[in-house]
């Protein structure tokens, strides 16, 4: 008796089965870089606190009528943090302002990044008079200051969190778009692209089909960088009062604090809190961001 033959994979399951050799791979040469497994496990962390925080603080800790404390409580056992101005558990804003900060971070990470990749890829690709006009805005937007421009936007639109990821999104995407024009001209000067032209591939066919994969690690890495950027930008905004009045934040516990008086009247543990963590988050995106980079590009040599 002869053996049955064997099935051939289909080609959907070899796309699998590589993806999931990519990741182990990449998970591999990640786990060799030891600032990103620090910046990593920070990131869990804060996450794990901002999903849990109904749970943890409830959602009655912003409410203002009935705060359980006096108004700028030092800390103390009932409260590590103290109070604030209204009477309401630091260490509990804190936690609950996570949610907003983090949310707001990456999503504007993520439309500034999208914006930028689609005006880099069609740059690069259609070139032209059109990659000129559209340059020439890229320049524009880098050399005009992005905090003047998201401030411009966040003024004259309606105050809400929508705003505010609106504004830092728009803003924020000539880095990328330069970055991405500038990979995809190297892989547009590639053969397999003039061989994919010659079969009669078109425009939308050699963008996503070639190009963006090939840009997609530096897509990758940006947005893990640009969320350390969109949340210290949140914050900005929200400490100069154009943030959601509606919501508690990082940077709107800040601008609470600076009303209240407590930089001048010694309360720090109304500053302190709020400000390390925005600093601690922006800084684990940043390590982590930093190793991405290095696993998908070695040739930058970034320090492990």
């Amino acid at each position: 008796m002869t053996a049955a033959p064997v099935a051939p994979s289909s080609p959907r399951r070899l796309a699998w089965q590589r993806r999931r050799r990519a990741a182990a791979r990449f998970w591999r040469q990640y786990r060799t870089h030891r600032a990103g497994l620090v910046g990593l496990a920070a990131l869990v962390l804060c996450a794990l606190v901002a999903l849990t925080a109904p749970l943890t603080v409830g959602s009655d800790v912003s409410g203002v009528t009935d705060a359980p404390g006096r108004p700028l409580e030092s800390p103390s056992g009932e409260f590590p943090l103290g109070t604030d101005r209204f009477g309401r558990d630091v260490l509990g804003l804190v936690v609950w302002g996570s949610r907003v900060s983090l949310l707001v971070g990456l999503l504007a990470a993520v439309l500034s990044v999208a914006i930028g990749a689609v005006v880099g890829i069609t740059a690069g690709h259609f070139r032209g008079a059109y990659a000129t006009v559209v340059m020439r805005v890229t320049d524009w937007f880098l050399v005009m200051p992005t905090l003047v421009l998201a401030i411009a936007l966040a003024t004259v639109m309606s105050r809400s969190l929508g705003t505010v990821i609106l504004a830092i999104g728009v803003t924020t995407w000539p880095t990328t778009a330069r970055l991405v024009r500038a990979q995809t001209l190297a892989v547009e000067s590639r053969p397999y692209i003039e061989r994919a032209r010659a079969l009669g591939g078109g425009h939308g066919h050699i963008m996503t089909r070639h190009v963006l994969p090939n840009v997609m690690p530096l897509v990758l890495a940006q947005t893990t960088l640009m969320v350390s950027a969109s949340i210290l930008a949140e914050a900005t905004l929200a400490f100069l009062g154009l943030g959601d009045p509606t919501v508690v934040s990082w940077g709107g516990l800040l601008q609470d604090a600076r009303e209240a008086g407590a930089v001048s009247s010694g309360d720090w543990w109304y500053l302190v809190p709020p400000g390390i963590a925005i600093a601690a988050v922006a800084l684990a995106f940043t390590l982590c961001g930093r190793a991405v980079e290095s696993v998908l590009n070695p040739r930058l040599g970034v320090a492990r």
